[in-house]
């Protein structure tokens, strides 16, 4: 999985352009909004729904690491396709990636607190996750962008064909695993509370996306899609039922793809009724 993940990835660097990695940070408002509603408004929705709503423990658990977790490596595709604009999905991406190794396990205390748990999570291990499955792979797809751009630009689609394929199949796979377990995490209203939970981070988004309608197709899209890996990691070092949880987080994120779903449509719609439709990128 996190072979055909990073193909995916490598894939997204080979279309990199050079100011794609910066594009935030010449943005310093669109910046401050994104870190506000990614890594403060979302993490206060998932911490705001666990206290309110009595949910199974390993809901609680999975709403509150998908929240503080940065953006999925996959999805700068998906929101270019939606008429989002791709240098601030990657710069996003990229971003949300470096500040996940503070922000993560200071989350992951401050929430801990706030429910009398004793949390830590070491910074060690974010960084090992978003370096082999974000940084890494963007890093090594932009230089050889730099070093070759011709043949990045021939292997590009070839390389995201094969590794989402693979990820399709393994996701057909694990779900036939684990689909008992999934079924009893369904419990309790849980999928109204994601359903919930999704719609609420993607309207954060949105509206903190600013007055540009790319940006805004963007931050939502971002705000309410997470890295479940992290997630995963997290779960693996502090949870004491990591089987039930991963199959909470697991659950939350199928329903979350579910859930943006149409947004991503209109979004879509949007751009090809003003003559885009494709890929938006701005300098």
């Amino acid at each position: 999985m996190q072979a055909s993940l990073a193909l995916v990835v490598i894939s997204l660097g080979l279309r990199t352009a050079p100011g794609d990695l910066a594009y935030l940070l010449r943005r310093p408002g669109l910046l401050l909004r994104s870190v506000l509603a990614m890594n403060v408004v979302t993490p206060l929705i998932a911490a705001g729904l666990a206290a309110w709503l009595k949910l199974k423990p390993e809901v609680e658990v999975a709403l509150v690491l998908l929240a503080v977790s940065p953006v999925p490596p996959v999805l700068p595709g998906k929101q270019a396709k939606a008429g989002g604009n791709e240098s601030y999905a990657i710069g996003l991406l990229v971003i949300s990636a470096v500040l996940a190794i503070g922000t993560v396990p200071l989350s992951i205390a401050l929430i801990g607190r706030l429910f009398g748990i004793d949390a830590h999570v070491p910074a060690s291990l974010i960084a090992r996750v978003v370096i082999v499955s974000v940084l890494g792979p963007v890093l090594a797809g932009a230089l050889v962008r730099v070093l070759a751009p011709e043949f990045a630009s021939k292997i590009a689609k070839a390389l995201a064909a094969v590794g989402s394929a693979v990820l399709v199949v393994l996701l057909v796979v694990g779900l036939g695993g684990s689909w008992r377990s999934l079924l009893g995490t369904a419990g309790e209203f849980t999928v109204i509370v994601v359903v919930g939970f999704v719609l609420m981070s993607l309207a954060a988004g949105h509206v903190l996306g600013g007055p540009d309608p790319d940006d805004r197709t963007v931050l939502a899209l971002s705000t309410a899609s997470r890295h479940p890996g992290v997630a995963l990691a997290v779960a693996s070092a502090v949870a004491e039922d990591k089987s039930a949880i991963s199959s909470a987080i697991l659950l939350a994120f199928l329903v979350g793809m579910l859930v943006t779903g149409p947004y991503t449509n209109a979004r879509r719609a949007r751009a090809g009724g003003k003559g885009g439709g494709a890929e938006v990128r701005k300098a």
